[in-house]
């Protein structure tokens, strides 16, 4: 009797460290079962970045596209920076939204690290934060060419994430706005 006294609380406590160590390294978000996925972009309440700089927009934007909450006070941010600049370089659209930061911050940013974003818009408020359920930065969306959010990845994209994760949605929204041409996403 003594023994399932003293192994009956150990057993219990390790079936809850099993448990929590299935949920935390289980599937991140980006993956099939995200409540964005398959919805369409809604209205963002997001405001000029600055001059100089062309303002996000979906409604005008042809074909898919990668937007990106980032923030110049996000370590993750500057450590998936190189891979949007690579991305940008290989011709994928990508738009940025910047996440509670101040203006002159996101500038130092991208005047340190580089610009990739196509366009740019700014979210002081997190307004288009929480009408997408952004938690936090970095986090970035595929959209299709229809306008529809195919998937979400929260935290940095590493180039292993975009290549096994991300790349294959990414391609097949190409292919989908590819084999539909004359639609302007909206």
């Amino acid at each position: 009797m003594n023994r399932i006294v003293f192994w009956a609380p150990l057993g219990a406590i390790a079936l809850l460290l099993v448990v929590f160590a299935i949920a935390l390294t289980g599937e991140r978000e980006g993956t099939p079962g995200d409540p964005m996925t398959g919805r369409a972009l809604p209205e963002l309440p997001v405001t000029e970045f600055g001059a100089g700089f062309a303002h996000f927009d979906p409604d005008v934007i042809e074909g898919p596209y990668l937007l990106n909450f980032w923030a110049s006070w996000c370590a993750p941010c500057e450590i998936e920076h190189p891979l949007l600049e690579e991305l940008a370089a290989g011709g994928i659209p990508i738009h940025g939204i910047t996440y509670a930061d101040r203006p002159e911050n996101s500038l130092a940013f991208l005047a340190r690290l580089g610009n990739p974003f196509a366009t740019l818009a700014a979210d002081h408020e997190r307004r288009a934060a929480l009408e997408l359920g952004v938690t936090g930065a970095p986090e970035t969306f595929i959209i299709d060419g229809e306008g529809i959010i195919r998937a979400r990845w929260r935290g940095a994209i590493t180039p292993e994430i975009w290549d096994r994760r991300l790349a294959p949605v990414w391609n097949a929204a190409v292919r989908e706005a590819e084999a539909s041409p004359g639609t302007s996403g909206r």
